[in-house]
C-alpha cells in the first residue's frame, strides 16, 4: 500500500491541473476558493473511508477510481491509466519491447497464450495459441498473474528463458529454452497481390511505425506490378493523429486538407496539409470500413473520401472525433484527455453524439444499421470536391454499404457469438501444419488433425467443428448453423491458416471468400472515374 501521504500531493496535481483553465480573471480566487472547499470534501470522503471502511483499503485504489469517476462524466473516451496500463499504451504506440512476442492471460488459473507476433522468437519455436506455460524457469506458474508471468518472461535481448508448455492432445510437458528479443508489434497484417493488379494492405490500427510499414507495403506491391489499391481498415480503432496524416498523406497531394482540429486550450485548433509529395496520388483506391473503423482510420476514409481519392465500401463508422491528448501524471499514471474535436476537409464532425450515460453509444457497434438513407439534417449536408453529397455527424457513411461487421460478413447471432468466443481459434489449435518439425505430435497425440498448405474445409471438418461446439456444450440452432454454412467455412479455413501457414496466407483465403472485399473489387471503374477527376482538378489549378 502506498503511504497516504502522498495523497494530498497527487489528488491537488490532478484538480489543479484539469481545472487550471479557469482558475484566471477577476473571479479567480473565489473560483480557487470553491476548487478548494471541494478539494476538502474529496479528501475528508477519502479519510473517512480508509479509517472506517469494514476493509483495509490499498490508498492508489481509491484515489485511481475516484479520478477514473470523474473523467466518466466527460465523455466516453476520456480515461484515467493506472502505471500499468500507461506503460502498456506507450508500448504499444512505440511498437515495440524485449521479449517472445506473445500475449498471455489467465485461464483457470493457468497463463495461457492469446497470440503471436509472425517471426517472433516465440513463433520460431512452435508455441501455439492455447498453449500453457506450465512453469517458467522451473517455477510452477499456477496462480499467476500475467503481470508475474510478464516480468519473467521479458528480460535484454539476446537472453534466454526456460519455458515448459502443456498443449492440448499431448501428454508431459513440452520444455523449450527461448532466446529473447526486439519484439516490433506490426500494424500492417496482410500485405498481397488479389490478382495481377490490385494490391491489398490491411492497416489494422495505428501506431508510431505505421506510416513507414504502409510505405514498405506501397513499395512491395508496386514491385509487383500493382495499378489500383483495396486498403482494408475494418475494425482499425485509430492511433496517433500524425500517422493517420501521413498515411493520408500517401494518396492526396501536397497542400491538400487532411484534417483539421478545434479546441479551447492552446493549439488545440490546427489546420493540417498534405507536406510531402507522394507517388500514389494517382493510384485507384477502394477503402474497406465498418462499423469498428474509428478515430484516426475515420481521418483517412473522411480525407480521401473529401477528395474523391477513394471510394468507401462497407459500413458507416463508429464516428469518434475526439482529439484525446495524453498526459503522464504522478506515479508514472497516464491521463487521456479530451482537448479537442477533429473534422473532415469538407467540414464534416465525424463524432457521434451520446447520451448522458454512454451507454447507446458504447453499444453501437453490437447493433445492425438500418436498411436506406438514415435520417438527414439540412445542417448537416456537405460537399466533396466533386460536388458529391456526404453528411456530417456521426461517422464515415460509405459510398456503397454492404453489411459485414464480421470478417465482411453479416451472420446469425449463432455464429455472432461463436466468433465473439473465439470457438473458431479453439477448434483451430487442433490442428498442425504438414511437415512442421519444431514441436512434433507424439504418435499417440489425442485430437490432432495435419493438413497442408491450401487445403480445403471439407464436410467432414464442418461436422467435426459441430462435434467441438457439443462437447463443449454449446447450444447450436441448426438452422443458424446452416444458414451461416458459409461464414462457418471461412472462419475455420481462416483461422487454421492464421495459427499454421500466417497472415498473409490467412487474409489472401480470406478475401475470396469475403463478400464485402468482393463487392470492393467490382468497384474500381468507379475508382479510377474518381481519380481520373481529381487528376484533372489538380492540372486546372
Amino acid at each position: 500500500m502506498r503511504n497516504s501521504r502522498f495523497l494530498p500531493a497527487l489528488v491537488t496535481a490532478i484538480l489543479v491541473g484539469a481545472l487550471a483553465g479557469g482558475l484566471f480573471g477577476s473571479n479567480a480566487l473565489a473560483r480557487q476558493d470553491r476548487v478548494a472547499e471541494k478539494y476538502s470534501l474529496f479528501t475528508t470522503a477519502l479519510s473517512e473511508i480508509q479509517a472506517n471502511y469494514v476493509e483495509k483499503l490499498p490508498s492508489d485504489r481509491l484515489v485511481y477510481s475516484a479520478i477514473d469517476g470523474m473523467l466518466k462524466t466527460l465523455d466516453p473516451h476520456s480515461s484515467f491509466m493506472d502505471p500499468r496500463t500507461y506503460a502498456q499504451l506507450r508500448e504499444r504506440q512505440e511498437g515495440r519491447y524485449y521479449g517472445l512476442g506473445i500475449s498471455i492471460v489467465v485461464i483457470d488459473g493457468d497463463i495461457t497464450v492469446m497470440s503471436l507476433f509472425e517471426g517472433s522468437p516465440a513463433y520460431k519455436k512452435g508455441i501455439r495459441r492455447g498453449d500453457v506455460i506450465s512453469r517458467i524457469e522451473g517455477q510452477d506458474t499456477k496462480g499467476w498473474t500475467t503481470e508475474q508471468a510478464v516480468r519473467k518472461l521479458r528480460g535484454p535481448k539476446g537472453t534466454s528463458v526456460n519455458i515448459s508448455l502443456k498443449r492440448q492432445g499431448f501428454e508431459g510437458l513440452i520444455d523449450l529454452a527461448v532466446q529473447r528479443d526486439e519484439i516490433s508489434i506490426p500494424t500492417v497484417l496482410g500485405v498481397f497481390m488479389v490478382d495481377q493488379d490490385t494490391g491489398y494492405i490491411r492497416l489494422r490500427d495505428f501506431s508510431e511505425t505505421s506510416d513507414d510499414e504502409l510505405g514498405r507495403a506501397l513499395e512491395a506491391l508496386s514491385a509487383q506490378g500493382m495499378k489500383r489499391l483495396v486498403l482494408d481498415l475494418r475494425d482499425n480503432p485509430g492511433g496517433p493523429l500524425d500517422q493517420a496524416i501521413r498515411v493520408a498523406n500517401r494518396f492526396l497531394p501536397r497542400g491538400q486538407m487532411i484534417v483539421y482540429t478545434r479546441g479551447r486550450v492552446q493549439n488545440a485548433s490546427v489546420d493540417y496539409r498534405a507536406t510531402e509529395a507522394s507517388q500514389y496520388t494517382d493510384l485507384p483506391v477502394v477503402v474497406l470500413v465498418n462499423r469498428n473503423t474509428a478515430s484516426a482510420s475515420e481521418i483517412v476514409s473522411g480525407a480521401l473520401q473529401d477528395h474523391d481519392r477513394a471510394v468507401i465500401v462497407g459500413e458507416t463508422t463508429f464516428g469518434k472525433a475526439l482529439v484525446q491528448s495524453v498526459y503522464r501524471i504522478s506515479m508514472n499514471a497516464g491521463l487521456a484527455l479530451t482537448t479537442g474535436r477533429y473534422f473532415t476537409p469538407s467540414g464534416r464532425l465525424i463524432q457521434r453524439p451520446w447520451d448522458h450515460a454512454f451507454d447507446e453509444y458504447l453499444t453501437y457497434t453490437l447493433r445492425d444499421q438500418p436498411e436506406g438513407e438514415r435520417p438527414r439534417q439540412a445542417a448537416d449536408l456537405r460537399y466533396t470536391d466533386a460536388g458529391r453529397k456526404v453528411y456530417s455527424g456521426g461517422g464515415i457513411e460509405p459510398d456503397k454499404h454492404i453489411a459485414g461487421p464480421v470478417e465482411g460478413f453479416n451472420p446469425t447471432r449463432l455464429s455472432r457469438s461463436l466468433y465473439a468466443r473465439q470457438m473458431f481459434e479453439n477448434f483451430a489449435e487442433r490442428f498442425t501444419a504438414e511437415g512442421d518439425t519444431r514441436i512434433v505430435a507424439p504418435a499417440n497425440a489425442q485430437n490432432r488433425r495435419t493438413v497442408r498448405r491450401g487445403f480445403v474445409v471439407t464436410d467432414e471438418m464442418v461436422a467435426e467443428f459441430r462435434q467441438f461446439l457439443k462437447d463443449d456444450r454449446v447450444k447450436v440452432d441448426e438452422g443458424a448453423f446452416t444458414k451461416d454454412v458459409e461464414f462457418i467455412r471461412a472462419m475455420i479455413k481462416y483461422q487454421i491458416d492464421l495459427a499454421l501457414f500466417g497472415i498473409e496466407e490467412a487474409r489472401r483465403n480470406l478475401i475470396a471468400r469475403d463478400p464485402q472485399a468482393q463487392v470492393a473489387l467490382g468497384l474500381f471503374s468507379e475508382a479510377e472515374r474518381l481519380t481520373a477527376m481529381a487528376r484533372a482538378r489538380a492540372a486546372a489549378k
